[in-house]
């Protein structure tokens, strides 16, 4: 049986659930309280102003949801949408076909863009249905901000731009899921009306926060969005605000205390420290690769992902030989291919409450792997090219200075 003790710690390198702080783990060990008591209003009020400083907004109305990433995305879209509505939607990996089959089934009409996998969302195919769209058909463009089955960011800034020069009034949803509070995000300054992410990924929570943000516009078009909503209805939550008690229905009381927790570590670092302290960790990630030999599953420089790096195997290796051998023999966790690039990648997510040290580490172990697994590859290549990057990059850390 696979699921016994193995001597240390678990090496969780997936793009998500990533590790949890011990200062999290230490606010979330308390028992169940009254969520009507004057204490959880109190905290929640706190938690709604301090989460919108992660989206980058002062004019966005946040939600906290206790549901997944799946959830916040059906928030976000039954709320600004009515069926038979016209939304732009890119596919470009599992998340993205996902979301997009989630639209289909709600009864929107989703007009697909589709890319190959390890390419980002074709901007130039938007552009031209947002020029030819004279009657504003278009009701939202709905894009995945960091597609986590190929190691793809896409470029929200230039979205924007083309809404903004057609002059086009389509909504913008954004799935921030492995993005927001690693990745640079700018709400406001990028017009993005819906924004989501997830409570287990750079937050580093458990799963079970959907973590919604929504525009002036998108509350406005809530107020005529005619699809059926119950649990996910904003107007429920909107309500609840007003009369100060903030809670349409039971929260989880442990989750609201981690994310405080988790809030108060991105703050007392700095999120834009957070995020820089990311794209160094892609940096390293993506050069250790390289010094393997192998190939980033991302086409190109600008796609590239500072949270997850899919890596291409050569066609002799089944990528899901090496996800095994890494469980089974070196109690470490990566991410397997999915769906079109199942056997042909694996994952390394290097998101959330992590240092460089131990993703070192990480690449150590995945060396030793694919020495098993029949890969020549020469010990200490990526590592040495990694330590080579981060020993000139790592800053002090400020509270020691």
């Amino acid at each position: 049986m696979d699921y016994v003790y193995g001597p240390g710690k678990n090496h969780l390198f997936v793009p998500g659930p990533v590790n949890i702080p011990e200062p999290v783990l230490r606010a979330m060990n308390r028992n169940n309280e009254d969520y009507r008591s004057p204490a959880i209003p109190a905290m929640t009020k706190t938690l709604l102003e301090d989460v919108k400083k992660i989206f980058k907004t002062t004019t966005g109305t946040p939600f906290l949801i206790p549901t997944t990433g799946t959830g916040a995305w059906e928030s976000a879209l039954t709320n600004t949408l009515s069926p038979g509505d016209r939304t732009v939607s890119f596919l470009i990996g599992q998340f993205s076909l996902l979301w997009i089959d989630q639209q289909q089934r709600l009864n929107f009409n989703v007009d697909v863009i589709e890319s190959e996998w390890g390419q980002g969302a074709n901007l130039d195919i938007l552009a031209e249905k947002l020029a030819a769209d004279h009657s504003h058909s278009i009701k939202a463009i709905c894009i995945v901000h960091n597609e986590t089955a190929t190691g793809v960011t896409n470029n929200l800034a230039t979205v924007r731009k083309l809404l903004d020069h057609y002059r086009h009034p389509a909504l913008l949803l954004v799935d921030g899921v492995s993005s927001i509070c690693a990745l640079d995000f700018r709400m406001d300054e990028w017009g993005v009306d819906v924004a989501l992410t997830g409570s287990q990924k750079a937050l580093s929570l458990p799963t079970g926060l959907g973590i919604v943000c929504a525009s002036p516009k998108a509350l406005e078009a809530s107020k005529s969005a005619k699809s059926v909503r119950v649990f996910f209805d904003w107007n429920d939550y909107l309500k609840f605000y007003k009369l100060g008690t903030f809670w349409p229905y039971t929260p989880s009381i442990q989750l609201l205390y981690g994310l405080r927790a988790a809030l108060d570590l991105i703050f007392e670092e700095g999120l834009d420290n957070v995020i820089a302290r990311h794209t160094r960790m892609g940096k390293a990630t993506r050069l250790a690769v390289e010094a393997w030999g192998l190939k980033n599953c991302t086409q190109r420089e600008e796609w590239y992902s500072d949270t997850v790096t899919a890596v291409l195997v050569p066609p002799y290796i089944d990528s899901a030989e090496i996800v095994k051998r890494a469980w089974k023999r070196y109690n470490m966790s990566l991410g397997l291919g999915l769906n079109k690039v199942a056997g042909k990648v694996f994952r390394i997510g290097h998101l959330g409450n992590l240092n460089e040290l131990q993703l070192l580490g990480c690449l150590a172990g995945v060396e030793m792997i694919l020495k098993d697994v029949g890969y020549p590859v020469k010990l200490g290549s990526g590592v040495a090219a990694a330590c080579a990057y981060l020993q000139n990059n790592i800053p002090m850390i400020p509270s020691r200075i």
